[in-house]
């Protein structure tokens, strides 16, 4: 394959106009044509056989010995002969670069078995020396006797060669002298190519397959009968004009697809599908069919597995492309075909969008594709709108979020922790230069929604919903997120094999994630029931808003982390009364839940490092069985247990300044206590959600230097 430099210097601007099309991208069908387009000029010395080629095909080959069998055979004269010449009928040699260009080879991968249609065929890996015999006679025996090819012998003037050819397979002694020609010279197992050069004239030159015409419209005619014949079509063709040209013309229907999207078994995209009629459904040249077909290799490596899924992200330009955006496209694809590097095509496209394109000029196809049953394949979607400007402002997001906002971090003067945790060795709770590779992998996701069993992932996958989502901008639902979020808090806080004590870390890294997710230039969240709405909205917290304790004027009973409280609820839309302070609505009833859980988080960590407890609130009330029937008699209990702690430590310390979490205790009254629970709207996956980051609060809410553990920093969860 060329270079980028090598192909700028093949193919000048007004070269490489000519052989491109001068219209938008306007389909996948348009997207993979132009691609096609760009492996085979980069590939092959163009023509009219450029596209039916597939000179990679045997690139594991290269310099390697006997790995080029060459038959020599001679028509020249009255009857076809085995070559006499010093060299001999069989010459066997290293197949080199030299020799691509040289051999025709036209190779298809089907249903897991290559196809040769070309007389050159490459062996399977390590075949006997009489194995590679067979191999070398069958290009007499077989090729020449196909019925595409034998189509040739009357249409074409050179119709004789494939005559002469067939009586070489039938002739017992010279098969077998060729059989025995090549076992004699291999020794061992070997990995070959299998090709003829032939001699047409009394003084002239022993030619190779790409020197005969013959050979190779022979080699095109075979291809092109696959194209008529596939899903046991009898001839799916006919005249029509091409989706991909624009012409009038012959045009099939069943055309292999790169992405296995268009198939003929993919009942939604041609319901009560006839395959020989398909070429009415679906009509492409035979020409642009192969086009299509030579997109595999640059589409593969713009493609990533993930989610036992495929996802392809597929870089193109907006509009009509200028010569030189072409240029960096193809360095784009080239890069993506030829490094050793875990890089995804987006990152790739990044950093190559810096410099070359102008803004939105670079997009992207983007699906995700998952096999289902035979043939089958479901898709997720689809679109040509995705942009880098999702995944990459994603990530900068995050990285912001987390390195500055109050909600994950202490003012340096600040005596009091953060509302919520951060740990270095949490991939979401500190900056993170791989955030990028991580939103584009689905990583971002992997690590906060429910574990699955990837081998039998299925098609209602929602981390594939969500990453496909994010990669092309559309907004995910937060209902999907909730439940999400939730069952993965109660399958880690349920496990005692794998996680110990609660997952704060976790709660930490999706309330982050979520606060990413609802940037106001992404929008990348959407609320299914407006109840939720708030939860969609940016949080409004300032870079370490909060003054020093000692600025803090703290009235008789008062506590230092109120304002720290306050402001946190304020400033986070979907508990802040500045939505609804409604004391029936939703935002006020998820208020409610949040508080109770920074009451539990709160004395179940005074529990733990005060009473020395193994077993606290925070265990006796997990997540899992909070709901609305539950929560009324949680808070009395949890209550209750506070003033039982105050009283005590009052007894120790002679007086006590108010009741202990006074500043949790007062709000959560108002909200819980109050008003009856059971006739609450939120729905449960809401309402745990926010009570598990209440007790993640909870957890996190105490003096920055208590006791002599890092307080950002609990040991009560494994790393991740």
């Amino acid at each position: 394959m060329l270079s980028p430099d090598a192909f700028r210097e093949k193919y000048p601007s007004e070269e490489l106009e000519a052989e491109l099309p001068d219209s938008p991208i306007g389909s996948l069908r348009d997207l993979q044509y132009l691609y096609g387009k760009l492996y085979t000029l980069a590939t092959t010395d163009g023509g009219k056989y450029a596209p039916y080629l597939t000179p990679d095909a045997a690139d594991d080959l290269l310099d390697t010995d006997d790995s080029l069998i060459v038959v020599r055979v001679d028509l020249s004269g009255d009857e076809p002969q085995l070559a006499d010449d010093s060299r001999g009928p069989v010459w066997i040699t290293r197949y080199t670069k030299d020799h691509i260009p040289l051999a025709g080879h036209c190779y298809y991968q089907n249903r897991g078995a290559g196809i040769d249609h070309s007389i050159t065929h490459k062996s399977g890996q390590d075949k006997s020396p009489e194995r590679l015999g067979e191999y070398a006679k069958h290009r007499f025996t077989r090729w020449p006797s196909e019925d595409a090819v034998q189509d040739l012998v009357e249409d074409h003037s050179g119709g004789w060669i494939i005559t002469d050819l067939n009586k070489i397979g039938e002739n017992d002694e010279l098969i077998e002298e060729i059989k025995t020609s090549v076992q004699r010279q291999i020794d061992g197992d070997q990995t070959s190519l299998i090709t003829v050069k032939i001699k047409t004239e009394p003084d002239g030159e022993f030619q190779w397959p790409s020197e005969l015409e013959i050979l190779m419209e022979g080699m095109r005619r075979q291809r092109l009968s696959k194209l008529v014949t596939k899903n046991k079509a009898k001839d799916s063709s006919g005249q029509a004009v091409d989706i991909v040209t624009q012409q009038n013309t012959r045009t099939v229907g069943t055309a292999q697809d790169p992405i296995n999207y268009y198939l003929g078994k993919q009942v939604e995209k041609f319901p009560g599908l006839d395959i020989d009629e398909a070429w009415r459904s679906h009509p492409i040249s035979e020409d642009s069919a192969l086009t299509l077909m030579k997109a595999e290799q640059f589409i593969e490596t713009c493609a990533y597995r993930t989610f036992g899924a495929k996802v392809y992200y597929l870089p193109y330009v907006f509009g009509t492309p200028s010569v030189e955006e072409l240029y960096e496209l193809y360095a784009i694809l080239y890069n993506s075909a030829v490094e050793d590097s875990n890089k995804t095509p987006i990152e790739r496209a990044y950093d190559k969008q810096q410099d070359i394109f102008g803004e939105d000029r670079l997009r992207f196809y983007i699906t995700a594709v998952m096999p289902h049953q035979n043939s089958r394949y479901d898709v997720f979607g689809e679109t040509l709108n995705g942009k880098l400007h999702f995944p990459k402002e994603l990530a900068l997001s995050h990285n912001r979020l987390v390195k500055s906002v109050s909600a994950f971090n202490r003012a340096p003067d600040m005596e009091w922790t953060a509302p919520l945790p951060t740990n270095e060795k949490w991939e979401l709770l500190e900056t993170n230069d791989n955030q990028l590779h991580s939103v584009s992998t689905g990583w971002y996701f992997y690590q906060t929604f429910a574990e699955r069993d990837d081998e039998e992932a299925d098609a209602d996958d929602p981390r594939i919903k969500a990453l496909v989502s994010v990669l092309s901008g559309d907004a995910l639902s937060v209902e999907i997120l909730l439940e999400e979020y939730v069952n993965r808090i109660i399958d880690d806080q349920t496990d005692d094999e794998e996680h110990e004590g609660f997952p704060s870390f976790l709660v930490a890294s999706q309330f982050a994630q979520i606060c990413a997710l609802a940037d106001n230039q992404l929008n990348l969240l959407k609320a299914d029931d407006p109840s939720r709405e708030p939860i969609t909205q940016e949080p409004t917290y300032e870079k370490h808003i909060m003054p020093s304790v000692d600025e803090i004027p703290i009235a008789d009973g008062g506590h230092p982390a109120a304002p720290k409280l306050e402001s946190f609820i304020n400033e986070t839309p979907a508990l802040s009364p500045d939505n609804d302070d409604d004391p029936d609505s939703v935002t006020s009833q998820r208020r409610g839940a949040f508080l109770l859980g920074a009451l539990v988080g709160d004395i179940g960590s005074y529990q733990e490092y005060s009473e020395d407890r193994s077993t606290t609130l925070v265990d006796q009330y997990p997540v899992k069985s909070i709901t609305r029937s539950r929560i009324k008699k949680v808070t009395q209990e949890t209550v209750a247990k506070t003033l039982t702690y105050t009283r005590q430590e009052k007894k120790q310390q002679g007086t006590y300044p108010g009741t202990k979490a006074d500043h949790i205790v007062d709000r959560l009254r108002d909200t819980i206590l109050k008003p009856d629970p059971e006739e609450w709207e939120i729905e449960t996956d809401d309402l745990r959600f926010y009570y598990a980051l209440g007790v993640t609060y909870g957890m996190n809410d105490h003096p920055w230097n208590r006791g002599d553990t890092d307080a950002d920093d609990p040991t009560t969860e494994e790393e991740h």
